[in-house]
């Protein structure tokens, strides 16, 4: 030890010797060679830093380095923890100030991390430069060398929170012990957070972020990041949910009472979004839907009064009397009294004779020469006419003529080009138009028979239109609404509708279909299963767990014939599913079961009152519910084209549905069917109308393939308004010089109560067209389908004929349709033991609201909360609805989005619960893959 402070003392000497002697020989140069102006400047002056040591930090292990610059200085050497640098550690240069003249010195040394970690005293390590002149001494300002480093783990991690909104935010944040002393950012979901920009925000210098009022746009997951020269690190995710609790809006208006007369209901609604829940914030608590009963004043039909006197007998020998519509006057809608308010007689009982001149009887034989002479040349014209048109075999009217009313025929020679004809380049007729003014169709009346059942091949069309006078069986009428029943519907429309179900209305029978109803049975326990009837939109979901253990069920599910469901219906009624009963009646189940059925409705609360109704045992129907209705009996979901129920009580049950306005709409599918008939010239072209629910469809397509139909074009689907207006069928576009169609039947018509209360009963029109020659093998034309003041759809046929025709193969059915009943576990999408642990979880409520009632919000079934709050688990009848809704989609993809939702927003305390989730979400997704 005495002999290293001996080598420290000598090394010292030795330096200041050194100085010493270089300072005199410097000196001594500078006077005898300096001019006289600068001498005297350097000689009075002491050395000056212009550069001192900087405080440095030393990055893992790269040495640092350590400057110092002075002015005069002959040398500079540095000293560190108060011991002189060696000289050859020194790195020095000299050069000339260019501004001042003067010699300047920097010097450099390098400090290395393992002389810091050598280096134990009361202080951080330090260095010094000291400036040497021929005058003296300067010394710098101390500069320390740390050991930079960032530890890893913070001091205090940010923590998540749920906020409501406008509530205040603060989030606490400690960074790590590091040198030098970290700085802090916040960062929200992977963006820098700047509260300059937004005064809302305030990042302090305790490190904490503060949101004064928390907004929507606040929510996300926020990081606090500590960074200093070594590292940066990041803190644990803190998720920031900011909910809204659901606010009731203002009570609508009351309805109008529910039934034209007697005792009803009114109701008006609430609902909760003013504002609406988000992230997890509380529903609504109370009624979203009140009730009070009303009385509506019925319809008082007017009655005759009596007869007044007869008049005196005038010179013509009759005489009049009159009554008036006023025992009882016609009231709230009433009817006006049936039969003539006048009524004349003959005074004489025939025996009142008058004279006629001779210049009457000119008269009236001229007139009647002149009237036979009109009509021979009318006969002459007509069999002149029928002579040309046989011999071009063309309909001289096309569809823009039929809407032209009384006119002069035209042939048309230019037809639309089109490929399928011999001679496609015939320019197009730009006359031919689809816009229609008044209805000159044909009319299915009585007497008519445009509409014959299907088992008959042969199509009669008979003319109802009148040319020249000439009527051969005109029938004409246009019907404008008078009074609204109910609200802007027609007067006579639900008279048109009640005689329509009666019978009155003596249409040709609408499309002969099997008088078999459908069926299909299984036997259920304990783990549950599905009943399905193919390709009808129809099904029943027994839930796991509804029947007892040890216990089995045989049940069943059969649709009935609409023509018998229909026939019971009250007043404006229609049907608008298939009646479906399932059963057996005595069936005992501790849950409901969830049946699915199609619907051919535009649903729409202004326009529609829909009802789910049930038979009785005397074949009536009764009203189980309003389908905008909370019930805790009855649950129904209405989505576009299905409703989905949740029955406990065995039945018949059915969609029913009541237009309140002319802008209710019932959609109908068109399709377009064709064969060659018995002789090899004639094609037939069947077009049908039918309800939009797969079941009504079947009888179209079990009719067709008996008879051999083929499908020529996709159906599609025409919305058809409760404005009383019929419907028009027209064929247009046929190649005029390949085939021919009887005249005046390229139009045809059904009246809008054979449309509306077909009932899922198929109603079908035909158009027989005739080939002149063998050679001709295609046809093309189209079919116009569209209501009178309505919608109008477009069936374009396009096929091969003449040729052996392939078998109809629907474009709906499907390989796997077959199946009409599944047991346990391969019924349902949501595995067994998820399902199990999903109820598990949410059955319960707790202080976060993680509950059934978030389930069903996630789930988009959160309106009559009130119906699953009566069951025994809320959740398994949520789980029981979302399968039945997506038995075709099996969406589990969207139930395992829900899921991690929630658990994003509730996260689970423990990481065995969260371990459970994530392997739930995983078994979810993976069975949403298979």
């Amino acid at each position: 030890m005495g002999a290293l402070k001996k080598g420290r003392h000598l090394h010292t000497v030795a330096l200041l010797l050194f100085v010493y002697c270089t300072s005199s020989v410097i000196s001594k140069g500078a006077t005898g060679n300096a001019q006289p102006g600068s001498q005297s400047s350097v000689q009075g002056t002491l050395p000056h830093f212009i550069q001192e040591p900087e405080d440095a930090y030393i990055v893992k292990s790269n040495p640092i380095k350590v400057r110092c610059r002075a002015t005069p200085a002959l040398q500079i050497f540095f000293k560190c923890n108060g011991e002189w640098v060696h000289q050859n550690e020194h790195f020095s240069h000299e050069y000339k100030d260019l501004n001042t003249g003067l010699k300047v010195r920097e010097v450099m040394i390098n400090v290395s991390r393992q002389q810091v970690e050598d280096f134990h005293g009361p202080e951080d390590y330090w260095c010094l430069c000291v400036a040497w002149s021929h005058l003296g001494t300067s010394k710098s300002r101390k500069a320390t060398v740390r050991i930079a480093y960032l530890r890893k783990n913070f001091e205090q991690d940010p923590q998540g929170k749920e906020v409501p909104i406008n509530g205040m935010i603060v989030l606490h944040c400690r960074p790590p012990e590091g040198v030098p002393v970290a700085e802090v950012e916040w960062l929200k979901n992977e963006e820098l957070v700047n509260s300059q920009t937004d005064d809302n925000i305030d990042t302090r210098a305790d490190h904490n972020l503060i949101i004064n009022e928390a907004r929507l746009s606040d929510s996300g997951n926020y990081t606090c990041m500590a960074s200093n020269i070594v590292a940066k690190r990041h803190s644990a995710t803190a998720t920031v949910t900011v909910f809204v609790n659901g606010g009731w809006s203002l009570w609508t208006e009351w309805s109008p009472c529910n039934v034209p007369c007697g005792r009803g209901v009114q109701k008006r609604s609430r609902t909760c979004t003013n504002p609406a829940p988000l992230n997890g914030g509380a529903f609504c608590e109370g009624m979203s839907v009140q009730k009070i009963s009303c009385n509506a004043l019925c319809p008082i039909d007017g009655g005759w009064d009596l007869w007044s006197e007869w008049t005196i007998c005038n010179s013509q020998c009759d005489r009049q009397r009159s009554r008036e519509c006023n025992s009882p006057a016609p009231k709230h809608r009433g009817k006006m009294c049936e039969g003539s308010s006048e009524a004349n007689d003959n005074c004489t009982d025939g025996q009142c004779i008058q004279s006629m001149d001779s210049s009457n009887d000119v008269a009236l034989y001229s007139g009647l020469g002149a009237g036979i002479i009109a009509v021979g040349i009318l006969v002459v014209a007509i069999m002149l006419y029928r002579k040309n048109q046989s011999e071009y075999g063309v309909d001289v009217i096309d569809s823009s003529a039929l809407a032209g009313g009384f006119q002069s025929f035209n042939f048309k020679t230019t037809r639309q080009g089109n490929p399928l004809l011999l001679n496609s380049s015939i320019p197009p007729d730009l006359t031919v138009g689809r816009t229609y003014s008044t209805s000159l169709c044909f009319q299915d009346g009585a007497d008519k028979e445009l509409f014959d059942p299907l088992p008959d091949i042969k199509v009669k069309v008979q003319s109802s239109f009148m040319v020249y006078g000439v009527a051969e069986r005109a029938e004409f009428h246009a019907k404008e609404p008078v009074e609204t029943f109910p609200r802007d519907l027609s007067r006579d429309y639900c008279s048109s509708i009640d005689r329509c179900k009666k019978g009155l209305l003596n249409f040709n029978g609408p499309l002969s279909t099997s008088k078999e109803q459908l069926r299909t049975t299984g036997v259920f326990g304990q783990p549950g299963g599905r009943l399905v009837l193919p390709n009808t939109g129809v099904s029943l979901l027994v839930p796991h767990g509804a029947v007892a253990e040890n216990m089995s069920w045989e049940m069943y599910m059969v649709i009935s014939l609409g023509e018998a469901s229909a026939n019971t219906l009250e007043g404006c009624e229609i049907l608008l599913s298939p009646e479906v009963m399932y059963g057996p009646p005595g069936l005992d189940l501790s849950c409901p079961v969830a049946m699915t059925m199609a619907h051919c409705a535009e649903v729409d609360s202004e326009n529609w009152n829909i009802q789910l109704k049930r038979r009785t045992q005397d074949s009536k129907w009764e009203e189980v519910m309003l389908v905008e209705d909370e019930s805790t009996s009855c649950y129904c979901l209405m989505d576009s084209t299905s409703c989905h129920l949740l029955l406990n009580q065995p039945g018949s049950y059915a969609l029913v549905g009541e237009p309140l306005t002319q802008a209710a709409i019932k959609r109908l599918k068109l399709a377009v069917f064709g064969n060659m008939e018995a002789t090899s010239m004639s094609y037939s072209l069947r077009v049908y109308c039918v309800d939009d629910t797969p079941h009504a469809f079947q009888g179209v397509v079990a009719a067709e393939k008996s008879r051999g139909g083929q499908l020529l074009e996709e159906p599609k689907m025409l919305p058809f308004q409760a404005n009383t207006f019929s419907l028009q069928v027209s064929i247009q576009d046929v190649p005029q010089f390949l085939w021919s169609i009887k005249p005046f039947t390229t139009c045809q018509e059904f009246t809008f109560p054979r449309v509306w209360c077909s009932n899922q009963q198929p109603l079908h029109c035909a158009f027989s067209l005739e080939r002149y020659n063998q050679a001709t093998t295609q046809l093309s034309c189209k079919i116009s389908v569209r209501q009178v003041k309505g919608h109008e759809q477009i069936l374009q046929v396009y096929t091969a004929v003449g040729k052996t025709e392939k078998e109809l193969v629907p474009i709906f059915m499907q390989t796997d349709c077959t199946i009409t009943s599944q047991t346990g576990p391969k019924a349902f999408k949501i595995p067994l033991s998820i399902r199990q642990r999903i109820c598990a979880t949410f059955d319960t409520a707790n202080a976060k609201g993680k509950d059934w009632q978030l389930l069903a919000h996630k789930l988009h079934l959160d309106r009559n909360l009130g119906y699953f709050a009566k069951q025994q688990s809320p959740s398994a009848i949520i789980l029981c609805l979302w399968e039945a809704r997506h038995q075709d989609t099996a969406d589990l993809d969207a139930l395992a989005s829900a899921l991690e939702e929630i658990g994003k927003i509730h996260p689970k305390g423990s990481p065995k619960d969260r371990d459970e989730q994530e392997t739930d979400l995983n078994q979810i997704q993976a069975c949403s893959q298979r």
